[in-house]
């Protein structure tokens, strides 16, 4: 099914590019319900998602027709395909037909801020308008504030390690844990073991993967970091760092001000990682259908402290009937840095 009822399914290919900078690459672009799905050609693997009502026209009346997920952000995506222009272009023409008063999203968001700015004035100044923010954000915005803040932190770490065959193994191990929403990258120097930033990001250290006899510790510590993404936003560090000036402009206006997130990365590195509970650990173990053994070992390799994710571990007596992956999968998971 898709947004129009003229289309029971609509896709075409395109030319995406992931940052300005970036080498355009041919893609499947899928028209759905409430997004446009962009994937890869061979794989299929779903790269991104954008919010159909966000999509902006770069270059109206112009073909190739250039679109964004923000009139800010770094993505872009070229379409010569008639329908799907088309298609694109009527839901915004339906969304603008049934919006009453011209303005009334931005209206309304200004005034909530201004409502919960005076009630802070009283009680909770800068926590409640930074939780309520982060709430607030649409997938594609949190994703473009995600990629900023990950560009800052690559001035430590270096360019996430893009060997196109390990990036193929990584995108397939994302969708295997977490699903399709979000990536997962691995970067070479300067990250302990991972981090998560807004947008579904996740971040891993290259001795995940190259240090390892097999993949369960690196998909373990992806399940290890997306329960801290769940348990605490990442969007909220992001924010408390940029300032309450800043969070109220992006709450008001939908952009964050120019170098709100310059410095965010030697922050991001010398945060302290408040661990999982092994209940939840053994929870999501157990619900991604990996064992949990050999990651209690990865975090203490005596066994003592984590005695629990071992004798507990849902996959101890039995093996899995969902490997983590294959083993070409792995072995080019682990040169993904050397490509």
């Amino acid at each position: 099914m898709t947004a129009l009822q003229e289309y029971q399914r609509l896709e075409c290919t395109g030319l995406w590019r992931d940052r300005p900078d970036g080498q355009r690459r041919e893609v499947i672009v899928s028209f759905g319900e409430a997004t446009l799905v962009i994937s890869e050609m061979r794989s299929e693997r779903a790269l991104t998602h954008w919010s159909l009502p966000a999509v902006v026209r770069l270059n109206p009346g112009e073909l190739p027709a250039r679109f964004s997920p923000d009139p800010d952000g770094d993505e872009e995506l070229e379409l010569d395909d008639e329908a799907m222009i088309a298609a694109v272009s009527k839901v915004h023409t339906l969304i603008e037909a049934r919006r009453p008063h011209p303005g009334r999203l931005r209206t309304a968001l200004l005034g909530s801020a201004l409502a919960g700015v005076c009630a802070a004035l009283l009680f909770w100044v800068p926590n409640a308008l930074v939780t309520h923010t982060a709430a607030a954000l649409p997938f594609a915005k949190r994703q473009a504030i995600g990629r900023a803040a990950l560009a800052d932190l690559t001035r430590l770490t270096g360019q996430p390690c893009a060997a196109s065959e390990g990036q193929d193994a990584l995108g397939r191990l994302h969708d295997r844990l977490l699903g399709p929403a979000g990536e997962i990258f691995v970067l070479p120097e300067g990250l302990k073991r991972s981090a998560v930033l807004p947008g579904g990001i996740v971040l891993l250290s290259r001795a995940l993967v190259e240090d390892q006899d097999t993949p369960e510790v690196a998909a373990g510590e992806v399940l290890a970091a997306d329960l801290r993404r769940v348990a605490q936003d990442p969007m909220v560090a992001i924010l408390r760092h940029a300032g309450i000036r800043a969070t109220f402009r992006l709450l008001t206006t939908g952009d964050l001000p120019n170098g709100s997130v310059d410095g965010y990365g030697e922050e991001l590195l010398s945060a302290n990682v408040e661990p999982a509970t092994e209940k939840a650990l053994l929870d999501r173990f157990r619900a991604a259908g990996v064992a949990s053994g050999p990651y209690a070992y990865f975090l203490d390799p005596t066994g003592e402290s984590v005695l629990a994710l071992i004798e507990a571990d849902p996959f101890r007596a039995v093996s899995s009937n969902r490997p983590v992956m294959s083993d070409a999968d792995w072995v080019s998971l682990q040169g993904i840095c050397r490509g």
